[in-house]
């Protein structure tokens, strides 16, 4: 059977940078970032077992959601200028280790995941998406699960896991956003409504179609004002947080691993002063070469 697995490449450089705070190279360089990404990887895999492995990394805001808000992520601040050095030597890494990696011009990574996990579902392989982005709960399918870090389980989540988290199934992930709006992506959602209202009132009426086709039958006069005044609102939000189709030009069959160049990696563990990653990578080596004679 075949495994994906796609792994949210920021989410996790930003989680390696801010775990390990202070590690330096030899000649003084950091690499929090590099050593915690690659630890983290490891233990990825080892876990996951995938036939395949992607790394999909932010390539720019989409215009699409840019246009429709202006403010969209406005918030988020500047990427340290320590991680935007080290994220070009993860992806030396990636190469040298025959890992596939991706990041398209003007593409969110979370949409090309979205577009890589459909393609891959569609011929029934399994797919992990490893990230906390909660958008990616709307994905989540028979063949579809995710593997979220901030989980110390190591669960692969499905729409049960979903579920008892959000109080709604994987397919109602983006109206639940709508209603409530996404601080993270400084989207907002309708005053006075969080999590467990919106889940209550996609619980009772199914759809935001239908509610606002229902509208009277909201018992609070308070919330039934609020929903019809940010009736806008909602239907903004629902084109914002759901994630887009774009065009997929990288099939789930080229996303195999290929032989690591072992030299560079070594050339790699070397540089950066990572003496336990060489040790164990010239012990494979060495009993490669016993096997040999």
């Amino acid at each position: 059977m075949n495994r994906l697995l796609i792994i949210d490449g920021h989410a996790y450089a930003y989680r390696a940078f801010h775990a390990i705070r202070e590690l330096n190279s030899p000649a003084g360089h950091p690499v929090n970032a590099i050593y915690g990404f690659v630890k983290m990887l490891e233990k990825m895999r080892a876990a996951i077992r995938p036939t395949h492995l992607v790394v999909v990394w932010d390539g720019g805001l989409s215009s699409e959601r840019m246009d429709l808000l202006p403010e969209y992520k406005a918030q988020r601040p500047e990427m340290p200028g320590g991680l935007r050095t080290q994220i070009d030597e993860i992806r030396n890494y990636l190469a040298a280790a025959g890992i596939i990696d991706y990041c398209g011009e003007g593409i969110e990574a979370d949409d090309y995941i979205a577009c890589l996990a459909g393609c891959a579902a569609k011929i029934a392989w399994n797919v992990v998406i490893a990230s906390a982005d909660k958008d990616f709960m709307q994905l989540v399918s028979a063949h579809i699960g995710l593997l979220n870090p901030n989980d110390k389980t190591g669960m692969i989540w499905g729409r049960e896991q979903v579920s008892a988290k959000t109080g709604v199934e994987p397919e109602q992930i983006a109206e639940w956003l709508a209603l409530m709006g996404d601080a993270v992506d400084n989207i907002a959602g309708v005053p006075g409504v969080g999590p467990k209202t919106a889940a209550e009132l996609l619980k009772q009426f199914g759809s935001i179609d239908r509610l606002y086709e229902q509208l009277d039958k909201v018992k609070s006069v308070r919330l039934r004002f609020a929903l019809s005044a940010a009736a806008g609102v909602v239907k903004r939000n629902l084109k914002l947080v759901r994630l887009s189709e774009v065009p997929c030009d990288f099939p789930p069959e080229k996303s195999g691993m290929r032989p690591a160049d072992l030299k560079k990696l070594q050339d790699f563990f070397r540089h950066w002063g990572f003496k336990g990653m060489l040790a164990e990578l010239e012990a494979q080596l060495t009993e490669q070469q016993a096997e040999l004679i």
